[in-house]
């Protein structure tokens, strides 16, 4: 709805009214240096915000703003045969933008990746009749609860299509990535569960991106197990542009491994030498 509150850092839209937002005051995200603002649909159409709808890959259209909004994500319209999903969610919405993602087929389902690409969903969801795919995990999270969404639970969950959701559980324990088994080469569509990095032949995994606090461990090496059957080429990361673009499987091992070796207090050939 044109006037509900929307968190002006993490763009997420709030049912009622309130004085704060539980997910920017979360260890994970912040309020804004200003202190706790708020926006609404109508007051950012006002200010000039358009969409950016591009192609970002092969039958990978991305939906984004211009300027962006809060975090500054995109979101994926992918074409399947068996209809478009849509992957992970921004803020913005206005009649263009919903005109012109029915010319490229709609959208028969939402997945969104974590709670801080929560935007609109539910505007999104009501405009094209389209369930919104979140795990349970993250059930708490939810600012505007409405029966389109879907809580889902356990490891994987199959969409049709040949997409898949898996609960990789790295950055939020509900945090979710898609694997498409699409013909000529797998995908992978990560968020920010797993980042791909300027350098776009690596990922990285943290609890907390803007606050620096790094991922556990032991929950990069679950993620690492639970993607270990799927084969992809492509990975796809939040921001425009931001997409290993060939051996994208071989990417997150070695880039798990690198991490892994600097996480873990692990006494390797520099430190015996420092020690010496």
């Amino acid at each position: 709805m044109n006037d509900l509150p929307i968190c002006v850092t993490c763009g997420v839209q709030y049912a009622a009214p309130r004085d704060d937002c539980p997910i920017c005051e979360d260890e994970r995200q912040y309020v804004g240096w200003g202190g706790q603002r708020w926006t609404t649909l109508r007051e950012l159409r006002r200010a000039g915000h358009r969409a950016r709808i591009e192609e970002e890959g092969p039958d990978v259209i991305g939906i984004g703003a211009e300027p962006p909004t809060a975090i500054g994500q995109r979101a994926l319209l992918i074409r399947t045969p068996a209809g478009n999903v849509l992957w992970d969610m921004i803020t913005y919405l206005d009649d263009e933008v919903i005109a012109r993602v029915r010319e490229l087929g709609g959208i028969r389902a939402i997945a969104i990746s974590h709670p801080h690409y929560y935007g609109t969903m539910i505007d999104w969801a009501h405009a094209f009749g389209a369930p919104v795919y979140l795990h349970a995990a993250d059930r708490a999270w939810v600012a505007r609860p409405d029966d389109a969404i879907v809580f889902w639970e356990g490891d994987v969950l199959e969409l049709g299509g040949g997409l898949t959701l898996i609960n990789a559980g790295v950055h939020f324990d509900g945090g979710q990535v898609l694997h498409w088994d699409r013909p000529g080469g797998g995908v992978l569509f990560t968020g920010d569960i797993l980042q791909v990095v300027k350098d776009r032949r690596w990922v990285s995994f943290m609890y907390s991106y803007p606050n620096y606090i790094p991922e556990r461990p032991w929950k990069v090496r679950r993620a690492l197990a639970l993607l270990e059957p799927y084969a992809f080429d492509r990975v796809y990361g939040a921001w425009w542009g931001h997409v290993v673009a060939a051996d994208g499987a071989e990417a997150v091992r070695r880039s798990a491994e690198r991490y892994l070796s600097f996480a873990l207090d692990d006494a390797g050939p520099e430190r015996a030498a420092d020690d010496a």
